[in-house]
């Protein structure tokens, strides 16, 4: 199998889209279900979920049409998710940054993480240990959700759309 095979390259396009899609869902149709999948707030955390599910589902699509890399694209996909919350927490936090154009290349390169790694990953390893992948990814998708309406107290979870940040610009 190519590691940039054409099935990759559109599934990414199409969580890119989706994921940019899924931003605005809950503005539009603000109820409990589509705060599920939609980020809620202006929070570093629920931006997660632009990465997430638009992952998963295209991560499970592409193993369904080329099997074999469940483990790779399970390991991949947590560290989307981990790289961009480290990565929004230090550019918006410490930082201070408001560029949406930073935050843009932010979610495109975690998305790029999600589904490009996966190709680069010896098997071996991550196929020993995709039971234990799965769990986790499986645990992230609970924490997500159970967050969407419970969330801890932390910058992580703060709001950050009144914080004179790139969100309260009117682009």
């Amino acid at each position: 199998m190519s590691r940039l095979s054409r099935s990759v390259l559109l599934a990414f396009a199409a969580a890119v889209v989706a994921g940019t899609c899924l931003h605005f869902v809950y503005d539009l149709f603000p109820c409990p279900v589509t705060a599920l999948f939609a980020p809620v707030s202006e929070s570093i955390w629920e931006h997660s979920k632009l990465i997430y599910w638009p992952s998963l589902v295209a991560g499970l699509l592409l193993e369904r049409r080329n099997p074999g890399l469940l483990g790779q694209r399970a390991a991949s996909l947590l560290l989307a998710v981990g790289v961009m919350l480290a990565l929004g927490w230090l550019y918006h936090i410490p930082l201070g940054g408001e560029a949406l154009l930073v935050d843009i290349a932010l979610y495109v390169l975690s998305m790029g993480i999600a589904f490009f790694l996966p190709g680069f990953l010896p098997g071996d390893i991550w196929s020993r240990q995709k039971e234990l992948l799965l769990l986790l990814v499986a645990t992230l998708g609970a924490v997500i959700l159970v967050f969407t309406f419970l969330p801890p107290a932390g910058l992580l979870f703060t709001d950050l759309s009144g914080a004179n940040t790139w969100s309260s610009y009117p682009y």
